[in-house]
C-alpha cells in the first residue's frame, strides 16, 4: 500500500455538495511525491464571489495563490469547493484572502505561501490583498503573478 491510497480523501472522486459556509467547508491534502525537491504549486482562481458584509452585494476577485509544498499538498478538488463556498458568505476582501491563506497554511503546512486577492471596483475603487508567510526560498523560481491591475474602460 502506497502512502498515497492511505490518505481518506472524501471529496476527490465522491459527489460532493456545495459547502454552506468557508467554516463547512474542508480542504485535504494529499502526500506530496517529491517532498525533497523545491517547486511552486500556483491554483488561480480568476472567478472568485463573496458577499458584501454590510450590503450583501456580490464581491468578485482574481486569486492567485502560490506555495511551496512540504510533505504535503492541496487536492484540488476540495480547494474549488472551499473557495466556492465564500458565494453565500459576507467578508470584506482582505479577510476573505487571509482567511484562504490561512486555511491552507493550516491544513497543508507548506515550507511558503503567497496569495494575490485581485478585487474587482466596489464604489470606484478596486482593492489588492496580498499576503506572503515569509522570504521565499533562495534559488526558488516563483513566476509573477501578472494580473495587470484594474483600468475601468481606459
Amino acid at each position: 500500500m502506497t502512502r498515497a491510497t492511505r490518505v481518506r480523501l472524501t471529496q476527490l472522486g465522491a459527489r460532493t455538495p456545495l459547502p454552506q459556509s468557508p467554516g463547512a467547508a474542508a480542504i485535504e491534502r494529499i502526500p506530496n511525491p517529491h517532498p525533497g525537491e523545491d517547486y511552486v504549486v500556483r491554483f488561480v482562481c480568476p472567478e472568485f464571489t463573496c458577499l458584501c458584509p454590510i450590503t450583501g452585494q456580490p464581491d468578485f476577485a482574481h486569486l492567485v495563490i502560490d506555495y511551496l509544498p512540504g510533505r504535503w499538498l492541496v487536492e484540488s478538488k476540495s480547494l474549488k469547493l472551499y473557495l466556492a463556498s465564500f458565494r453565500n458568505h459576507g467578508g470584506f476582501h482582505e479577510s476573505c484572502t487571509l482567511d484562504i491563506a490561512k486555511k491552507i497554511g493550516r491544513v497543508a503546512r507548506p515550507r511558503w505561501l503567497r496569495i494575490g486577492g485581485y478585487w474587482y471596483p466596489r464604489g470606484g475603487i478596486p482593492i489588492e490583498v496580498f499576503y506572503q508567510s515569509g522570504k521565499a526560498p533562495a534559488g526558488l523560481w516563483v513566476p509573477p503573478q501578472e494580473v495587470a491591475p484594474y483600468r475601468g474602460r481606459g
